[in-house]
């Protein structure tokens, strides 16, 4: 590991500052966020990120908070997996949230992990994290997944770059129609979850997210509706506990009587962003969740997915994953 100096500051005033600091005179970052610390000390480990300073946000008060303001959750981007797992409101009223938290990693690491980290932290591909691989994702020229070992990547989206996202909580928080709240020098927005994720034929391939090196994630907000009260989610991982999505899916409707009047539909680890399915989402609306129903919808789902030669069992997988969901919310 790379030395750094650790910057702690109490406001996210003095967060910025440092950020600002950190930046050379063409816009790089030479400093890195620490949150719950789970993603970017293994990026140190393996020097993958080699910052010269880290700003530390566990001192900055009120980051860390969940609260009801209305018809809005509102959750700080260093409130912990294992408190949105727990906390009595999400389970009641986005239990889809509680639900994927709780199959996040160990309970050791929820209790450390934060939301905020969650959503930016780095892909999991076999070659961007091995440190002797310069893959696309750290400049080099080419995508090694593509033609080498890709059981865990992209079956949607993929081009140049054939990673997936990691967040589980994206996926759901896409489905609930969520907003992430980013704190800049120039002041505060509040963008669609959707326009957080960039694919990489999109945005900048050495990136997952629209953040820039000045910018905080410092809250997400959630809309507690009849949308996000009548959610479900299911993902399949390769081992038991403490392991990444190779599949998920969240889906959210509202229904009147047996009919469904509105739905969200988002595939997790099948992308490099979760991935929403709009033509799903048209297809339920106005019918009964009834068997026909459902195999048309994962018909439809997974139409248009590329599966590269080793990650083809993400087709049935998922299916499998959207049928014992969407039977759950009948």
């Amino acid at each position: 590991m790379k030395s750094f100096t650790l910057i702690n500051p109490t406001t996210l005033d003095g967060a910025l500052e440092a950020l600002v600091q950190a930046m050379d005179r063409r816009g790089r970052s030479k400093a890195a966020l620490l949150a719950g610390g789970q993603d970017l000390l293994t990026e140190l480990k393996e020097h993958l990120a080699e910052p010269e300073k880290v700003v530390n946000l566990k001192g900055v008060p009120g980051l860390a908070t969940i609260q009801v303001d209305g018809a809005l959750l509102r959750i700080g981007a260093l409130a912990s997996i294992e408190a949105i797992e727990s906390h009595p409101i999400i389970r009641e009223r986005a239990p889809a949230l509680a639900e994927a938290a709780a199959t996040i990693a160990s309970p050791q690491i929820r209790s450390v992990g934060t939301i905020g980290g969650n959503l930016c932290q780095r892909p999991r591909c076999w070659y961007y994290r091995l440190e002797e691989a310069k893959c696309i994702k750290k400049g080099g020229a080419e995508c090694f997944s593509y033609s080498g070992r890709n059981k865990y990547n992209a079956i949607f989206g993929g081009g140049p770059s054939y990673i997936v996202h990691p967040s589980d909580l994206a996926t759901v928080l896409t489905t609930l129609d969520a907003q992430v709240v980013i704190l800049s020098p120039k002041g505060t927005q509040t963008l669609p979850i959707e326009r957080f994720f960039t694919l990489p034929s999109e945005g900048s391939v050495l990136k997952e997210t629209v953040l820039k090196p000045d910018e905080i994630v410092v809250e997400v907000q959630v809309p507690l509706d009849a949308l996000s009260q009548y959610s479900a989610w299911s993902k399949f991982k390769e081992r038991a506990s403490y392991d990444w999505a190779l599949s998920s899916v969240c889906v959210a409707v509202v229904k009147d009587g047996s009919t469904v009047k509105r739905a969200r539909v988002t595939l997790g680890g099948v992308a490099p962003i979760p991935w929403r399915v709009p033509a799903v989402e048209a297809l339920l609306v106005g019918k009964s969740l009834d068997e026909a129903t459902i195999a048309a919808a994962c018909e439809e789902a997974l139409r248009g997915a590329e599966p590269l030669s080793e990650n083809g069992y993400k087709i049935p997988l998922t299916k499998g994953l959207l049928t014992r969901v969407l039977r759950s919310l009948a």
